[in-house]
């Protein structure tokens, strides 16, 4: 290596010694006046520009355990959402967050949840196992490229599938619900999707619908997830304060979840119906 190329190697490798010590140092600058938290604005029973999501009243707990008033950074939740939020510092908490990525890390889990399969409580259960022959007799739906999908291709039964879009303007479109709504129309026999969306249909719009937890089949999607908030990963006591506040306030919201219809599994992979 050339002089030139071993002055400019060292440069290059105090430039990032550097840029890693003052990254060290600004990582924890987080806001000290305020609990600025980013959300989708028309997400419902996640979060909406009113407040009237179980994320939004969860994070007012999290707001008052920790003594900051809320505001929140409402911003669409699709592709970017993270980037634009949390990773500009526009914010400094993600709610309802599965898995980290490149610029969020994750706190301590806050509840357990799953996909569901939903049936009329006026007709006979299905079948757990998606084998089942009998199967090939029900009419199902699912939300484009989501787990449950999984399952029905596996079982041969996307030709007996209605597929709701997956990624929509949430301002206009609700395809989970639809879904739901097409259920109890009689429209299909079996809707697979997330619970909590399930559960919130079921619970506040009182439509006449039972779900049960889809079990994670060895090799396939998995269907259950524990549900995390998202922080910057450069920012450890952050993360530390959340984890404290969410640990001292878990009763507060498990009982705002359950308010909502959340199903909430216990250590069995069961839905729970009492408080853990």
């Amino acid at each position: 290596m050339t002089r030139t190329g071993l002055w400019l190697s060292l440069c290059a490798l105090v430039g990032g010694l550097q840029s890693m010590a003052a990254l060290a140092q600004t990582g924890e600058l987080v806001p000290q006046e305020e609990l600025r938290v980013c959300a989708d604005p028309a997400n419902l029973p996640f979060s909406n520009e009113k407040g009237e999501g179980f994320e939004n009243r969860i994070a007012q707990i999290m707001g008052d355990t920790l003594g900051l008033p809320v505001r929140t950074i409402f911003f669409p939740q699709v592709q970017g959402f993270v980037r634009n939020t949390l990773g500009l510092r526009r914010c400094d908490l993600v709610m309802g967050t599965v898995a980290s990525d490149e610029v969020m890390q994750n706190t301590n889990p806050y509840y357990h949840t799953t996909y569901v399969a939903v049936f009329r409580n006026d007709s006979p259960a299905p079948p757990e196992d998606f084998a089942d022959p009998a199967q090939r007799a029900l009419r199902f739906g699912v939300v484009a490229r989501t787990p449950p999908v999984d399952l029905l291709a596996r079982a041969g039964l996307l030709d007996r599938t209605r597929s709701y879009a997956l990624v929509v303007d949430t301002r206009v479109e609700a395809p989970a619900a639809q879904m739901l709504r097409d259920l109890a129309a009689g429209e299909i026999d079996v809707a697979l999707v997330w619970g909590p969306i399930a559960g919130y249909q079921i619970h506040v719009q009182h439509l006449p619908l039972t779900m049960r937890a889809l079990p994670s089949a060895p090799g396939a999607a998995r269907m259950d997830y524990r549900i995390t908030m998202g922080v910057r990963a450069n920012e450890p006591q952050w993360r530390r304060r959340v984890n404290a506040a969410i640990r001292d306030r878990q009763a507060e919201i498990t009982a705002v979840l359950r308010d909502f219809g959340v199903p909430l599994l216990d250590a069995s992979g069961r839905i729970s119906t009492t408080t853990p």
